[in-house]
């Protein structure tokens, strides 16, 4: 094995690609391999704020950035083997490697092109030695396996884990209500499942479960009744809401959010420790319950895309493959996020294109193939629990009778428009709300933040019915088709006087409104300005919190207002010209509910600017095939009028917000600047740090290390010519010195450092020197001084670079990092530059 990885590293010494996305980093050491934090006034990695939370990383989760036993184990028997009087050995970390070198510290990108080199290196080994034994085939034979089996664990955690939160929210809020009296374990519909005295009017209410103020006063009518129940249900909306902050902020500062940003940052190569860790896991799954269940204008789905994502993580470590690759774990978390979705919506499909369209930033077609497994596998272990008891995958099943009509377009586009506008409305609102929680006194005081806007949704939503239930349930009855045994109030028309007056099937013809449904429609206008409003305040506190369900809420109320408009309009005036000939007296032409489900699509839509994956979401959501046309259209608007007020989507601009070091795909670069006019150094600027491959010693690398905080230095033939060799990463340096210092006698601060492949020639008397050339990266990316930025962009992005040098007629001129790029970006669009947090 030794001898494997010993080949893996020279192989890959001679091909790999560059080191550190940026030069700049003041989170690594200026001394020893010990102490790998120089605290400036410009570090980054100290304090960062995520989902708006200010957040302290001093110590962090999962796998450290170096196995300390590890390391001292290996330097202890290596320094067995050295004694004074033996011949000094020169130590090259190209034949002998250190642990701890090409691996990545917290708060820094990884280089896509090296991890992929790496893998493509151990595959090729693996093929090779497969074929001289039988053994060596097997292990061929199950690491091509250990991907599926890894989904297949990835499927069924997140599955199990999807249905226990859905029936542990849908217990908690029932809660609120009141308890069952033959156990309070079951919510309110298991427990009048099994009572003969339920009729199908009444069929929420039985003697076995009781409101707070039957329990407690003997009677459920009254005022006195009406406030007992008024006080519980604010009384368990706190604690449910002061529980799941509390935690949060006490366990995992990082389980708040929707975790949707952060995830599209880690994809894209980020690396953020702890934010996939089991305590975040834990944490989260509990606290999304309590903050579900305490009626917050929030939802689970966007949090459980975390939750996948954090169980793909913690079983990578399981295998080899992924746990030592960072490339080839983020295909893993790529297909994780599908898995989130699937479980969600009970939308595998959706979850796929999801993952593909909105969250990832490498997505071959083999995780294409491995996130539909592992959506199939989370959605058939969601299916077996049938948390909803209805034995349908599907969260909001729908069986309209009436087919659309084309004339019905003209209001879906109106709805479109409606979902474009709000979108961009909310992402503009919602920003600002975090921005000024950020700089403000508000975001020293989470708990109290949570607990005001959770007492405000509270006592405004009690009084009214539909923002009383939750997010699903009111989603679910605006999504309802009336039939003849509704007793709901969206179906309170005036009656048909005769049987004829009735459509096909259990459907009815329009009929014209009665007292229930303006009532209804009056609570559901009062509805949609409360949950616009207190939405913006809600998405971006330090609970979990998703945007899905809120946003569907919204656009289905708008729908099933237009809906009803519609029909109303039909039924009144079905001898106008857009009506004659498709919608005759007695006929049941117009279905509110389906502008419920368009608006639905729309709100969405505009909100995170989906389009494809939001389509195929909505109809295996509602299992309404034949709708999606109206979606499409419907969408489409949406997606067009919001780009009309700008091209980010919520979570685009929560990273922006956040200073997260992401390339956003999607994004064009239109300005027509060279790399010259964005590289550095500057004019104004001192010259750029470098090292030599022969002259300077161990004393004169470390000062220029301690003297500067950048995270990777060229490597030039001298300070005269500048021509380039190559690249050493800042991180490698500091461990192969420490190492060197360890484990070679001899090595002192005037030892010579060089990076050629043979020692220069030195006095008798001179120490070793310490060759270095194994940690130099050979082939850096370079481009010349007039490569032309839009280019220079497209190759960053496609490549997942995190610096690239620069060169006229092959002398280093400077350097680009991706924090370069960024910055460059944002004085573009007159934005502050300095926001952009990391390197």
């Amino acid at each position: 094995m030794f001898q494997f990885w010993t080949s893996l590293y020279r192989k890959y010494a001679t091909e790999r690609i560059p080191g550190f996305e940026g030069m700049e980093n003041p989170g690594y050491c200026t001394g020893s391999f010990d102490g790998l934090h120089h605290p400036s006034d410009d570090d980054d990695d100290e304090m960062v704020d995520i989902a708006g939370a200010t957040l302290d990383f001093s110590t962090t989760e999962d796998d450290p950035p170096l196995s300390t036993g590890g390391y001292e184990e290996y330097s202890s028997s290596r320094a067995a083997g050295m004694n004074g009087n033996g011949p000094t050995k020169l130590v090259d970390p190209l034949e002998d490697p250190v642990p701890g070198v090409g691996t990545y510290e917290d708060f820094n990108t990884i280089d896509w092109v090296r991890e992929k080199s790496k893998d493509r290196d151990r595959h090729r080994e693996i093929t090779n030695k497969s074929r001289q034994s039988t053994v060596a085939l097997l292990h061929s034979v199950s690491d091509a396996f250990s991907g599926w089996l890894l989904m297949l664990l990835v499927g069924l955690m997140s599955g199990a884990l999807a249905g226990g939160i859905d029936i542990a929210a849908h217990w908690l809020t029932d809660m609120k209500g009141g308890v069952c009296l033959i156990g309070f374990w079951f919510n309110h519909e298991h427990c009048c499942w099994t009572s003969n005295e339920t009729t199908f009017q009444e069929r929420d209410r039985c003697p076995q479960w009781q409101s707070w103020a039957e329990l407690i006063t003997g009677t459920s009518e009254g005022a006195f009744a009406y406030i007992v129940n008024y006080l519980m249900y604010i009384f368990w909306a706190l604690l449910f809401s002061f529980l799941a902050v509390t935690l949060v902020r006490a366990f995992a500062p990082y389980a708040c959010g929707s975790g949707i940003p952060e995830i599209k940052t880690i994809l894209s190569g980020f690396i953020i420790r702890g934010y996939l860790g089991k305590w975040t896991l834990i944490i989260k799954t509990i606290t999304l319950v309590l903050a579900v269940s305490s009626g917050l204008s929030l939802g689970k789905e966007g949090p459980l895309v975390h939750v996948a994502c954090c169980c793909a993580n913690i079983l990578c470590h399981l295998f080899t493959k992924y746990r030592k690759n960072e490339a080839k774990r983020r295909e893993v978390l790529s297909a994780a996020a599908a898995v989130g979705v699937s479980v969600a919506f009970g939308a595998p499909i959706g979850g796929v294109l999801f993952s593909l369209e909105e969250v990832s930033y490498y997505f071959p077609l083999k995780t294409l193939w491995r996130s539909f497994f592992a959506a199939l596998v989370a959605a058939f272990t969601l299916r077996s629990i049938n948390p909803f008891g209805n034995s349908r995958l599907v969260l909001f099943y729908v069986e309209f009778h009436a087919p659309w009509h084309l004339v019905e377009l003209a209001p879906f586009i109106l709805l479109g428009i409606f979902g474009g506008l709000w979108g961009a409305l909310f992402i503009r609102a919602n920003i600002a709300w975090c921005r000024r929680r950020k700089s403000t006194r508000l975001g020293h005081y989470p708990v109290i933040e949570v607990l005001v806007v959770a007492a405000l949704t509270a006592v405004l939503a009690f009084p009214n019915s539909y923002t009383r239930m939750s997010g699903a349930e009111l989603i679910s009855e605006l999504f309802n088709d009336c039939s003849l045994l509704d007793s709901s109030q969206l179906c309170g028309y005036k009656q048909p006087t005769n049987t004829s007056d009735t459509g096909a099937g259990n459907s009815l013809a329009d009929r014209p409104a009665g007292k229930g449904l303006y009532t209804a429609l009056w609570q559901l206008a009062l509805a949609l300005v409360f949950k616009m409003l207190i939405t913006v305040i809600t998405f971006g506190m330090k609970v979990p919190s998703g945007l899905f369900i809120p946003s569907m809420a919204i656009g289905a109320i708008a729908g099933r207002l237009l809906g009803v408009g519609m029909e109303q309009l039909a039924y009144y005036n079905h001898d106008w010209f857009i009506f004659k000939g498709w919608c005759s007296p007695g006929a049941d032409c117009i279905t509110p509910g389906l502008y419920a489900m368009v608006g639905a699509a729309a709100c969405l839509g505009g909100v995170t600017r989906m389009t494809v994956s939001l389509v195929v979401i909505m109809f295996e959501l509602t299992g309404g095939l034949e709708y999606i046309v109206p979606l499409m259209a419907a969408t489409m608007t949406s997606k067009w009028v919001a780009d009309a007020f700008g091209r980010e989507g919520i979570y685009e601009a929560h990273i922006r917000l956040n200073g997260y070091p992401f390339l956003e795909p999607k994004e064009e670069f239109e300005h027509s600047s060279l790399t010259v006019d964005v590289m550095r150094p500057r004019r104004s600027d001192p010259a750029l740090a470098v090292l030599t491959q022969e002259g300077m010693t161990v004393g004169e690398v470390e000062a220029l290390v301690e003297s500067t905080h950048y995270s990777g230095f060229p490597v030039v033939v001298s300070k005269e010519s500048q021509r380039l060799v190559g690249f050493a990463l800042r991180r490698d340096l500091l461990i192969s010195i420490d190492n060197a210092r360890k484990r070679q006698e001899g090595i002192v601060s005037a030892s010579q450092v060089v990076f050629t492949e043979h020692a220069p020639s030195q006095a008798p008397d001179a120490p070793p020197p310490l060759r270095l050339r194994g940690i130099m990266d050979l082939s850096p990316f370079t481009v010349t001084d007039h490569t032309p930025m839009d280019i220079t962009v497209d190759i960053f992005r496609k490549l997942g670079l995190r610096q690239c040098l620069v060169t006229h007629n092959g002398r280093l001129l400077g350097i680009i990092t991706k924090k370069d790029i960024l910055k460059h970006m944002a004085q573009i669009a007159n934005r502050d530059p300095d926001s952009i947090l990391f390197n």
